[in-house]
């Protein structure tokens, strides 16, 4: 139980500007209570799992690929991240259906992935933190300065071919 304790007692920041990539408020059960995953679902009051999403992505690698990956980033929201699994977009948006109570609107109908996922390792055991991540990008200030730092060029990147070759043309000139 110290588990939940420690959990109520200390706030997620995986970033210099303090937000939280998910907000997990655990319940402590009443009595000895001992959670299983079979019963797991119906301590958690924040129904984490249902409001965010993850979609991975091929792997930036050039400046055009963390140019796209910046405009990606800049929508409200949205964060990106790379793990042991790749690189993934994280958009903070609850689900639908998810009602007030923290069920599905829609169990009987749901989609296969919300079948399919496992509450065996979720948030409600503890919210992502910084070791779960090998890179993380709050937001487009984030991504911005590790792009900065891996292409010297990075602000060159806006310049056309034509343009940067009347640039050089005109330097060689002087």
């Amino acid at each position: 139980m110290d588990f939940f304790n420690n959990l109520l007692d200390c706030a997620l920041s995986v970033s210099d500007q303090g937000r939280a990539m998910t907000t997990v408020i655990p319940v402590k059960p009443a009595g000895k209570v001992k959670i299983t995953p079979d019963n797991k679902c119906s301590f958690c009051k924040g129904s984490t799992c249902c409001t965010y999403l993850t979609h991975q992505i091929d792997t930036p690698r050039s400046m055009e690929d963390f140019d796209l990956l910046l405009w990606q980033v800049s929508h409200f929201n949205t964060q990106a991240y790379k793990d042991e699994d790749g690189w993934f977009l994280l958009v903070n948006n609850r689900c639908a259906h998810l009602q007030a109570d923290g069920r599905c609107g829609i169990y009987e109908k749901r989609p296969q992935i919300c079948r399919d996922h496992s509450n065996d390792e979720c948030e409600f055991d503890g919210p992502c933190g910084a070791d779960d991540f090998e890179l993380f990008f709050p937001d487009y200030q984030a991504l911005d300065r590790y792009c900065r730092k891996k292409f010297k060029s990075w602000d060159q990147r806006f310049k056309s071919k034509p343009e940067k070759n009347m640039n050089q043309a005109r330097a060689g000139r002087k």
